[in-house]
């Protein structure tokens, strides 16, 4: 795949900004909300995040970021991308009471429990997290390069996609994204769209 023949990418020069979701761990197989829980991949996730290297393979990228927790650099260094800058602004959302809470558990005490509208106890606001997401786009835009990768976690992505796209944070329920899949945000003509998701 060679992110430089996409369409309108020659008449632009608009950065493309792919987004690479972790590996699985423990937590993510089991359904527990994992924010700044600094968990490893299991064995399963590291073959994901090797896998993961097919979807970006052909692409340059003038600017690799990932997360600081281990769970995403470790799944930036088997996609390939052992050099990639640590990001503090990608860390997952803060869950707070519900770090390691099972997100069914929740659920089956508040059947109308939703995290997208709902938030989470003494952690921290989605509000947040959508300004920590806006300074990762500000940054890809004014970087001066054809393609970047953001390597992160699952909600934090799903944010950082709405916000691409100039939606609320909240709209970050409307993307999911499973482990080790990748995708990528650009453009039709000049409005920032989704090209491609879940590769």
């Amino acid at each position: 795949m060679d992110g430089m023949g996409l369409p309108g990418m020659e008449d632009f020069g608009l950065t493309r900004l792919w987004l690479l979701r972790h590996g699985e761990t423990e937590w993510s197989r089991s359904g527990q909300y994992t924010g700044l829980t600094d968990l490893p991949l299991t064995r399963v996730g590291e073959d994901q995040a090797r896998a993961a290297r097919r979807a970006l393979d052909g692409v340059h990228f003038g600017l690799v970021l990932t997360s600081p927790l281990v769970r995403a650099r470790r799944t930036a260094e088997l996609a390939g991308f052992p050099e990639a800058q640590p990001e503090p602004n990608a860390v997952e959302w803060d869950y707070g009471d519900y770090e390691g809470v099972r997100s069914a558990d929740v659920r089956a005490e508040n059947p109308d429990y939703l995290i997208w509208k709902d938030g989470v106890p003494n952690g921290e606001a989605l509000e947040h997290v959508g300004e920590r997401a806006d300074r990762i786009v500000e940054r890809v835009r004014t970087a001066g390069v054809d393609n970047a990768l953001v390597v992160a976690h699952g909600h934090f992505c799903r944010i950082l996609a709405a916000r691409w796209l100039g939606l609320p944070a909240s709209a970050g329920r409307h993307f999911v994204l499973g482990t080790a899949k990748a995708c990528r945000l650009g453009w039709d003509k000049r409005t920032p769209a989704v090209e491609a998701w879940g590769l």
